[in-house]
Parts: C-alpha cells; sequence; structure tokens
C-alpha cells in the first residue's frame, strides 16, 4: 500500500507541476526520472524552479518507475522514436547506455557552451568519464555509510567507531540486548550487491579487467584472480557465524534502516542517501553518528566509488531540443540547488560551490553528520573509481544470490568464488558475443 501511495504521489506532483502541454512557443523537455518520495518532491521542486525562471524551456518531469524500468521502456520504444529528452539513469547502467546509442555525450555541450565542469566533485565526476568524454552529468551520487546509536554506544563505553567488520563483530556483543530478552542486535548487515562492489574497491582491487573496464569492454571479472570475492566470502561466513545479527535482507537496505529507525540494531550499512530520512525518522530518540564504510581487512588502502544516478541527453535530432535539456542540466546542479537537493534528501552536493551557500552551511551546523560523507569522497581518489560493465544489474544479482547461499545454506568461500565467476563471466562472454 506505502508504494502504491508513493507512486500516485509521484504522478500527481508530476502532472500539478508540469501540466498536460508547455505553453506555445516554449521548448518542451521530456524529463524522465526514477526517485520516489521526498526525493521526487526535491525533483518536482527544482523542476518548478526552472519553469518559473525563464519562458523559453518547459520541463516536463514525468516518473517512470525504477531505473530498470526507464531503461527498459526506452528498449521498447527503439531508436526511432526515443519517448523522452532527458533519462535519469545509475551508475550500473553507465557502460549499456554509452553501447545503447541513444545519447549524446553531455560533454558535447559543456563544450559548446563554455561550461566550467571544474565545479562537480572530481571523484563523482570521474565514473562518468569514459574515453576522455564526460557521458553524463552526476546528480543524485551516493557512496555508502556506516550507521550508528552514538547513544548506545555511550552506554555501552564505546568510544571508537570500528573501521572494519571485524572490528564491528568484536563490539557486538556490548552493543546487542536480544539474547537478554531484548529487541537490538549489535549490527545487521544487507545482502546487497553494491557492498560487494565497494568492499573491492575498498581493497584497492579491480572488479573486471581491462583496468575496470575503462581501458577496453570488460572480457571477465577479477575478484576471482585477485581474491577479493574469497576475502569478502570468509567475512560473510564469519559474519553467519555470529550470534549478535540476523539475515534481514537482500538487494538493499530498506529493512536494516527500519530496525535502526526502531532502535533494533545499533549498527547498519546504507547509502549516504538514506541520511536526511534516517535523521528525520529517529528524531530525538537517539543520537545518530555516521562513519566511513568499514574495510574487509585491517591492511585495505582503497577508496569508495560513486553510486546513484546521473542525467543523460537523449539524442533526439532536434538540436534546439538538446540545448534546452543542457540548460536544464546546468540548472540541476548550480550551488544554491545543490545544496538545496543535499539538505532534502542527504545526496551529495556535487557542485563544489553548493559547500559555499547558506543553505549548506545551515544544514551542516544543524547535522554535522552530513559531513562525513564528504569527507569520505575527499579521502577516496579517482583510481578507485569504480569500474564498468555491459552485465552490472545481471552481475549483482549473481553476488546477491551466491552471498544468499553463503550465509544460509553454508556454501563454502572457496565455492562460492567459484560459483560466482562462472555465473559472472558466462554473462559478460554472452552479452560481448552478441554486441561487439
Amino acid at each position: 500500500m506505502k508504494k502504491l501511495l508513493s507512486l500516485l504521489l509521484c504522478a500527481i506532483l508530476a502532472l500539478s507541476v508540469c501540466g498536460l502541454a508547455a505553453a506555445d512557443g516554449k521548448t518542451t523537455v521530456v524529463f524522465w526520472y526514477s526517485l520516489e518520495g521526498s526525493n521526487a518532491e526535491a525533483i518536482i521542486k527544482i523542476v518548478e524552479l526552472f519553469n518559473e525562471s525563464q519562458d523559453e524551456i518547459f520541463v516536463d518531469a514525468q516518473y517512470q518507475g525504477a531505473y530498470d524500468d526507464a531503461i527498459n521502456k526506452l528498449k521498447a520504444a527503439g531508436m526511432g522514436q526515443l519517448p523522452c529528452d532527458i533519462v535519469h539513469s545509475y551508475e550500473i547502467g553507465t557502460r549499456f547506455i554509452i553501447d545503447s546509442g541513444w545519447i549524446v555525450p553531455v560533454q558535447e555541450y559543456i563544450d559548446k557552451d563554455g561550461w566550467d565542469a571544474s565545479v562537480i566533485e572530481p571523484n563523482l565526476l570521474a565514473y562518468y568519464t569514459v574515453d576522455g568524454k564526460i557521458n553524463s552529468m552526476p546528480f543524485n551520487c551516493s557512496t555508502p555509510l556506516l550507521y550508528y546509536n552514538k547513544t548506545v554506544f555511550d552506554e555501552a563505553g564505546i568510544t571508537e567507531v570500528p573501521t572494519t567488520v571485524d572490528g564491528i563483530m568484536e563490539i557486538a556483543e556490548k552493543l546487542d540486548n536480544h539474547k537478554d530478552g531484548g529487541s537490538r542486535y549489535g549490527f545487521l548487515f544487507s545482502n546487497y550487491g553494491w557492498f560487494f562492489e565497494q568492499w573491492t574497491g575498498k581493497m584497492g582491487r579491480e572488479y573486471v579487467n581491462n583496468g575496470n573496464g575503462r581501458e577496453s569492454y570488460a572480457t571477465q571479472v577479477m575478484f576471482g584472480e585477485n581474491g577479493a570475492a574469497l576475502d569478502i566470502f570468509n567475512m560473510w561466513k564469519k559474519i553467519s557465524e555470529c550470534p549478535y545479527t540476523c539475515y534481514i535482507e537482500r538487494g538493499g537496505t530498506s529493512a536494516a534502516r527500519a530496525a535502526f529507525v526502531a532502535g533494533d540494531t545499533a549498527i547498519f550499512l546504507a547509502s549516504t542517501a538514506n541520511l536526511a530520512g534516517v535523521l528525520s525518522n529517529v528524531g530525538d530518540s537517539f543520537e545518530v553518528g555516521t562513519a566511513y564504510f568499514p574495510y574487509v581487512n585491517a591492511d585495505d588502502k582503497g577508496g569508495v566509488s560513486t553510486g546513484g544516478g546521473t542525467l543523460w541527453m537523449i539524442d533526439s535530432g532536434d538540436e534546439a531540443k538538446k540545448s534546452a535539456s543542457f540548460e536544464f542540466i546546468k540548472f540541476c546542479v548550480n550551488p544554491e540547488n545543490q545544496a538545496y537537493w543535499n539538505s532534502i534528501t542527504g545526496y551529495f552536493p556535487i557542485n563544489v560551490h553548493a559547500q559555499e551557500t547558506d543553505t549548506f552551511k545551515a544544514n551542516i551546523e544543524k547535522y554535522p553528520q552530513f559531513q562525513t560523507a564528504l569527507d569520505q569522497l575527499h579521502d577516496s581518489a579517482p583510481e578507485y573509481v569504480g569500474s564498468l560493465l555491459s552485465v552490472f544489474p545481471e552481475v549483482r544479482q549473481y553476488v546477491e544470490d551466491v552471498t544468499e547461499e553463503v550465509f544460509q545454506k553454508g556454501l563454502s568461500p572457496e565455492d562460492a568464488v567459484e560459483r560466482l565467476v562462472g555465473l559472472a563471466n558466462d554473462a559478460i562472454e554472452t552479452y560481448n558475443l552478441t554486441n561487439y
């Protein structure tokens, strides 16, 4: 029911802002977006501000469901009748969207306009820079964080937040009360394929070959050869044997977040994009702490890469629509709009000058937890930017399938690596034979 109400709200908001048609004489830009709830409200607000700010362009914002839904609708439409001018999509769709032929790289209009791309956070921009071109504009960008109940930490006498998963398990008993009849577990880890990718990067190891798919198309995964998968599955085996946690979900972090907000776990991992919602939901119940996403091994020296989504310009063949699309994209990422976006959603303010605005300063003073995400981003580096893979969505599902078998069915870490590598490489080979 909540899902249905959220979808209806998005539709009503879009209609109320965008109307059924643009006023005569304006260039209409159809913008497909894929966020819900308060995030969708913030998008609609930015669209509304843009439409009111000038009288030459009208942006018609249309909610399309999840990222995969929008991509599938574009696939169904075909090149001859692409139904939008801007599509909002996730980071793991990057290689596929570039290959699709649907888009014009945003670099083309950056160059035409003389727009200064150096205002974008470099560790975010690096992900979407392929073959020397910026292909899409970062918008709702995130990295994972460790969220913890600081009130419970203080009560347990814990003064240092763990930096590794082993460290979390070492303090878990002090944070746990479920064995004594309470409801709180020391920690809850979600089985989320995105975390596997992040842990591989935090080890400083490659996910796929050919420079993580950036020097050439990936032809095989590397996490089997370089030991990343074995380290991660050994970690999951230890988690499965720990009495201070339980298997909570796969494919996301919503259940773990709900448990954290309710006080039923002291630690969970989730995207920076959860921060605004977590702080709002927790209120005065307890103090929320944030820390860097944990390493698997104490001697790991890698960094995090971006998640979330970007804005892609569709190659409609209509120069007026493409130019208008870029004007809207510039508006979305200007400092004030990015400061507003960050304060409402928790996603990064991707424009570095957003941090100079009163909106950002007021939010960071009220909620210093937002600074953790920025510090972690700045402490990473472009070499940990993350990989490109056309079949990323499929491989992420395989990661979750195999992790579930390790956690719930006792599959050995060694067998898990062999199974995952086989599934992933078969998917890559099939795609490459068909498309390259």
